[in-house]
Parts: C-alpha cells; sequence; structure tokens
C-alpha cells in the first residue's frame, strides 16, 4: 500500500510540474502566470477539485511515443467563485504549447458536459498553439467535439472564455461561440491565419499585435468583450463577472443584500440633460446613479461608444443596462452598436436577466458607408432580440426618441412592461427642423414662416405627452426619482410569466 500511495504522490508532482521547471521559468519570464496559478487566482482558495490528472495521450506518430506527459496540456476540474460552482479548464503552454490532441479534448469535453448536467458556468482559460500537428485528424475531430458542446451549452449555461496567450486558427471558434471573452494586452492574440500567412496571401504586412491582440479586438472586431493589463486583474474581472451570472438558465438573476437605498434620490440628474437638445451629456452618469453602490460592470467598452451594455445591481439583483450614449455620435444607432446591444439583450434574455434601457436617440446613422453595410439588416438585430426577450423590460426615455429607433429601444409596441419619460423626453418622427421642412417644403423660402412653424411643432410634439396620451408612456416621471421607480418597477415585476409561440428556433436577421 505505501507503495502505491508514494507512486501516486510522485505521478501528481510529475503532473503539477507540467511541461517542466524551465518552461515554467519561460511562462513567468513573460510576464504570465502558469496553467494552474491561473486557477488559484480565479477559484476561491481550496474549492478545486482537479479532474483527470493522469490522462496521457496514445499518439504513436513522430516519435510522440517517448514525448509523453502526465495530463495533456489541460487542467480540468470544478471549483466555487464566491461559493457558487463553476466548471473549468486551463490550457498549459508548457505542455505541447498548449496545443489540443484527442483527449486534450476529452478532457474539455468531460467538464462541458458536466457543467450542462447539473446548471453551472463554464469558464477556460485559453493559452495554446493550436491543434497537435502529430495527430492530425485525432486533433481536429476534438475541436469540432468541443465546438458541438459549446452550441449546446448556449443559453443554458453562462460560457466565458479567457485568452491568456496565443489563440490561433480552428481554436478562435470556440471561445467566439461563448458569451463572453475577455484578453491580456500584450501577451494574448486571436487569429485565423498567422502574420506569415497573411503576408504570403494577400502581401499585407502585420504584426500579431494588429492582426489579432487585444486592441484589435475589443475596439474594432468586437470579438473580444475587454481587455485588462495582465493575468491577476483578468482574473479578478471574470469572478466580478461570475458574481453576477446566474448558475444556468434555469436560475433567476440572482440577488444578494444590498445597503444601498432603492428609494435613493439623485437631484443631481434634475440637471443632466442640457437645455440646448443639441447638447451631449454624459448617460454613464445615470447608469452610475441607477446603480446599487455605483457598481458596473460594462461590455465591450471601446467598441461602439454610441451605446452602454453592461451589468448593474439594483436593489440587489442583477440587471442589464443597455443605454444610448449621446456623447458619441449624438446617440445614433448604427451598425456596430445595433450588433452589440442585440447580443448583449439576447444574452440577457436567455438567463433571465432583467432590462433596463436608457433612451436617448435622435435615430439610425445615415450615410451610404451604413446602408452599403447593411444598416437596415443590423438594426433589425436589435429590434429582433427586444421583441423576442420575455424578461422583465423597464425603460427609461430621458431625451431624444425619434422614428424607427424609438421603437428599437424597448418600446411599449416591443412588449416593454414598463416604459417612463423624464419631461424632458421628445417622443416624434423626427426632430421639428427636419419634419417642419418636409411638412411645409412650400415655405422653405421664407425663413420666419419656418422658423414659427419649427416653434409650433417643437411645442406640439417635442415632449412626452403625446405619447402619454396614447399609453405609450406609463409615467412621466422626475429625473431625480429615476431610481426609485425603477427598482419598484422591477420588484413588481419579479414574477413576470411570458412565453414565445412554440417554435424550434427563430431566424433572427444575421
Amino acid at each position: 500500500m505505501k507503495d502505491i500511495i508514494q507512486q501516486l504522490e510522485e505521478k501528481r508532482a510529475k503532473a503539477r510540474l507540467g511541461g517542466g521547471q524551465r518552461r515554467i521559468d519561460a511562462q513567468h519570464s513573460k510576464g504570465k502566470l502558469t496553467a494552474r496559478e491561473r486557477l488559484e487566482f480565479l477559484l476561491d482558495d481550496g474549492s478545486f477539485e482537479e479532474w483527470d490528472m493522469f490522462v496521457e495521450h496514445r499518439c504513436n506518430e513522430f516519435g510522440m511515443q517517448d514525448e509523453v506527459v502526465t495530463g495533456e496540456g489541460v487542467i480540468t476540474g470544478h471549483g466555487t467563485i464566491n461559493g457558487k460552482l463553476v466548471f473549468v479548464f486551463s490550457q498549459d503552454f508548457t505542455v505541447f504549447g498548449g496545443s489540443l490532441s484527442e483527449y486534450h479534448a476529452k478532457k474539455i469535453c468531460k467538464v462541458m458536459d458536466k457543467a450542462m448536467q447539473v446548471g453551472a458556468p463554464i469558464i477556460g482559460l485559453n493559452d495554446s498553439g493550436g491543434a497537435r500537428i502529430q495527430e492530425g485528424i485525432d486533433s481536429l475531430a476534438g475541436y469540432a467535439e468541443v465546438f458541438q458542446r459549446n452550441v449546446m451549452a448556449s443559453g443554458v449555461i453562462p460560457q466565458i472564455s479567457v485568452i491568456m496567450g496565443p489563440c490561433a486558427g480552428g481554436a478562435v471558434y470556440s471561445p467566439a461561440m461563448t458569451d463572453f471573452i475577455f484578453m491580456v494586452r500584450d501577451s494574448s492574440y486571436m487569429f485565423v491565419t498567422g502574420p506569415d500567412v497573411v503576408k504570403t496571401v494577400t502581401n499585407e504586412t502585420v504584426t500579431a499585435e494588429e492582426l489579432g491582440g487585444a486592441g484589435t479586438h475589443t475596439s474594432k472586431s468586437s470579438v473580444a468583450d475587454n481587455a485588462y493589463d495582465n493575468d491577476v486583474e483578468a482574473l479578478t474581472e471574470v469572478r466580478r463577472l461570475v458574481d453576477m451570472l446566474p448558475a444556468s438558465n434555469r436560475d433567476r438573476s440572482p440577488e444578494r443584500s444590498s445597503f444601498d437605498d432603492p428609494n435613493r434620490k439623485e437631484p443631481s440628474l434634475d440637471t443632466l440633460v442640457p437645455a440646448n437638445a443639441n447638447k451631449p451629456y454624459d448617460m454613464m452618469e445615470l447608469v452610475l446613479k441607477l446603480a446599487d453602490e455605483g457598481d458596473f460592470f460594462e461590455i465591450q467598452p471601446d467598441y461602439a461608444k454610441n451605446i452602454i451594455t453592461g451589468f448593474a445591481r439594483i436593489e440587489g439583483q442583477t440587471v442589464g443596462v443597455v443605454a444610448n450614449q449621446p456623447m458619441v455620435l449624438a446617440g445614433c444607432l448604427d451598425i456596430d452598436s445595433s450588433r452589440k446591444a442585440a447580443r448583449f439583450v439576447r444574452f440577457c434574455d436567455c438567463f433571465n436577466i432583467p432590462i433596463v434601457t436608457l433612451v436617448d436617440v435622435p435615430g439610425f446613422l445615415p450615410g451610404t458607408a451604413q446602408e452599403y453595410g447593411g444598416i437596415i439588416k443590423h438594426g433589425a438585430k436589435l429590434l429582433y432580440a427586444y421583441a423576442e426577450a420575455t424578461v422583465p423590460k423597464v425603460t427609461v426615455i430621458t431625451r431624444k426618441a425619434y422614428g424607427g429607433a424609438y421603437d428599437v429601444m424597448a418600446s411599449k409596441h416591443l412588449r416593454g412592461d414598463v416604459n417612463y419619460a423624464w419631461p424632458s423626453a421628445e417622443i416624434a418622427v423626427m426632430g421639428a427642423k427636419g419634419a417642419v421642412e418636409i411638412i411645409f417644403r412650400s415655405e422653405i423660402g421664407d425663413a420666419e414662416k419656418i422658423q414659427k412653424r419649427t416653434d409650433e411643432y417643437q411645442e406640439r410634439f417635442a415632449n412626452p405627452f403625446i405619447a402619454g396620451h396614447r399609453g405609450f408612456i406609463d409615467d412621466v416621471i422626475m429625473p431625480n426619482n429615476t431610481r426609485h421607480r425603477v427598482a419598484s418597477s422591477l420588484r413588481m415585476l419579479k414574477n413576470k410569466e411570458l412565453e414565445n409561440p412554440w417554435k424550434k428556433h427563430g431566424n433572427i436577421p444575421l
């Protein structure tokens, strides 16, 4: 028995060493943590239960029979984050560059299957050079097995990917199908084909960072949701996010005790909207003053900045926030902001997270670039997402809500549950000047008449009362009382039940 126990300890020690001390030192020299150290930072102390520590590959090609590392380059298992069960896998770059093999994939699939069965989030820490070439089709099959599980888990459990090193070729498609992707600046990158292939095929000279670094994917491609300066910061923020999410689609939006009075008044909001309708203001101020303790986890802060998306708590309950940002493009909806918000709204709906929408939108961004880029279809994605959502939806119109953009932004007509407006709200087909120039086209040469007509239109329609008369706005509220009214509405909607007609799935305009 003693011999077996000693053998067990030796095998465990060997597995924990991964690719050996020299490779661990190389990982540290790049400012990166090892796969095991990452799990120590991510999970609660002492909570990690490792699975399949002793797995080894069975490849005999290209001399691989002489290169066997226990664990197969990925650490898998489960643990807790602030007491909440999560399943994890962490790729070990010190073992064959973290390359994915048949048994590497089997280990990942095993924890994904179990996460779906018990209803718990899955978090993948990606640091891999790609498919293990020596295994050929077996490694490709392994990727496809993981992809299939990503699709089956979508909308069932939250899936989070953290890119902490290279992620190239087919490897990128698994993170791409997860709910959130986070990257580490200067040490992680994602691309389908690397700089060398790009140079050969298109004759473009580009660095790995320019092609697929954190800056590219958080501000240009929208592939990643945020980027952080180092491994520790990234893992800390993942812990913060997991704390705000339900464990699965069977759970309600999580709640925790809050010391922030839901009836708190914010007098400063009464002067947030400028008297000049063309002057911008920072919608983030309203977001932070609505949220418990001003705590807001923003999603994609560096992409499509004309719309804000993220998670907050109101009276202790997690809510998704979607808000137009007048500081950027006057808060117009465009292709990028529509896609960004639509995906976020659909995530919230999948996981029973109520949606609070803050509206100041003058319309869709005009121009040939938008039309040629398909603004019609992309704008329809956001419309589809809101119309499909059955979770509680509370909307506050702070200033402009013009045209089709008014409809799209969680209006009463798209099954908004409670729709408020501030006294400064302007709900109309378009702005007064544009409307008058169309309605009174024959008077355009007379500046005095046009100005008079504009003033009349402004007085008649540039307010929330016409919509209120029709029942499209439930109440006109004082800005300082917004948190109280939103919290009260969410409390009322806690047991809301609404089901869409049975279907296999809808056909969202992709």
